[in-house]
């Protein structure tokens, strides 16, 4: 054995060493599919031109793809509940006509299988022994979470018999391995009354439009009875979903992205003891001292400063007449900080938190924070950053990805 040899050797000793103790160096145990699903206003890769969700002007899917990830992008409903958006979810990832359940469909005057709504499924072999990882930008970890609410529960219909449905009738186990939750809204947001317009996004929306056309976009509301019109410009469709009755009701994004819905929601969708938790935090403002109120910082969008603004001395309402503090004051432009970190105001207590960190085993059950983030809530989405920004971006995603495949079976 040469004396080269012998180095390589005992180097390569020492880094199983070092793995051993430390758990530093990640190495795949898995590599379970991973599905990006946007959040309110959110589009899948077959619109907006070649402007992703996830990227920007960069594509992140096809980035990590590169990487040597399995990695699929979920088109829901933009501004559909987290109940509708669950369901097209399992479906698209597993194929198969779509089917919101009996009762619910029921309650909300819905059509239960809309025709149009059929997939071919982004991943059909989806089951217990082949699991996938989920991924939710804003709104769509609220999603991701009431998906596996569905999946482990039997549901019953209006007659008290279990649902007629693959999803909601039976009761699954082993389907998510992990759920990550990017800028999510966990406990609702102080912003939920403006969100109702959709009017942050709707400028840029326009100006989308005016360079590919009226055909860019689509609200996926069959279940509502409602599709776009032949030769119906985008602003008037837009309009016109404005208008629904559907906005009156609680089944739909306004309601689940208050804070009185999320409570609701935390209630019942609580931390699944099989599943690993990740969740990514983002701020963009900055305390004034003056006041105690919480302004944008100069690097936020310009396009959500009023909102950030709005939110940084607004206080939001539970149904029971008790109100958020001044802790909900710090935000990113669309959701406040300490609505990020997890699901904490269930009637049934908060899920447990805990934060990240290298070294330490990671427990299943556990929501485990990777990180705080001077972005908006759109850039790490990947939209309206410096190419310096985009590639640091791209590293934490490739990194947590990583994470991910690291995950025993």
């Amino acid at each position: 054995m040469t004396e080269g040899t012998t180095v390589l050797n005992r180097i390569v000793y020492l880094i199983i060493l070092f793995t051993v103790i430390t758990g530093e160096l990640i190495i795949a145990q898995n590599k379970y599919p991973i599905i990006l699903v946007h959040g309110f206003m959110g589009w899948g890769r077959e619109e907006m031109g070649n402007y992703r969700y996830w990227g920007g002007k960069d594509d992140f899917e096809q980035y990590l793809k590169n990487e040597g990830y399995t990695v699929y992008t979920a088109s829901v409903g933009p501004v559909s509940s987290n109940w509708d958006r669950a369901v097209e979810l399992y479906y698209q990832i597993k194929g198969d006509q779509v089917d919101y359940g009996k009762a619910h469909s029921e309650l909300y005057g819905l059509v239960r299988k809309p025709e149009g709504k059929s997939y071919p499924g982004l991943y059909p072999e989806w089951d217990e022994n082949h699991p996938v990882h989920l991924i939710g930008h804003s709104m769509g970890g609220q999603t991701i979470r009431m998906l596996d609410y569905m999946l482990r529960t039997s549901i019953l219909d209006s007659s008290g018999v279990k649902e007629d449905s693959n999803l909601l009738g039976v009761a699954h186990q082993g389907l998510i391995r992990s759920i990550t939750s990017i800028s999510t809204p966990h406990n609702g947001t102080t912003l939920s009354n403006i969100v109702t317009t959709g009017i942050p996004f709707l400028q840029d929306f326009i100006a989308l439009a005016s360079v590919v056309g009226n055909s860019f976009y689509h609200f996926d509301l069959e279940q509502w009875g409602f599709e776009r019109a032949d030769n119906e410009t985008w602003v008037d469709y837009f309009r016109r979903m404005r208008a629904h009755p559907a906005w009156g009701t609680k089944n739909i994004v306004s309601w689940d992205v208050s804070v009185e819905g999320a409570r609701q929601m935390n209630s019942f969708c609580t931390a699944n003891p099989d599943i690993y938790y990740f969740s990514f935090i983002t701020s963009n403002t900055v305390l004034d001292s003056s006041s105690n109120h919480h302004v944008p910082d100069k690097s936020m969008s310009y396009i959500i400063r009023a909102n950030a603004r709005l939110m940084g001395l607004k206080k939001a309402f539970y149904a029971d007449g008790s109100s958020t503090d001044s802790t909900w004051f710090e935000n990113d432009g669309i959701v406040n900080k300490v609505s990020m970190y997890g699901p904490t105001t269930g009637l049934n207590g908060p899920d447990p938190i805990a934060i990240y960190r290298n070294n330490e085993l990671l427990i299943p059950g556990q929501w485990y924070v990777m990180g705080e983030y001077r972005f908006d809530h759109r850039k790490f989405a990947g939209h309206s950053l410096n190419k310096s920004e985009l590639e640091s971006l791209k590293i934490v995603y490739s990194d947590h990805m990583a994470l991910l495949w690291s995950l025993s079976k």
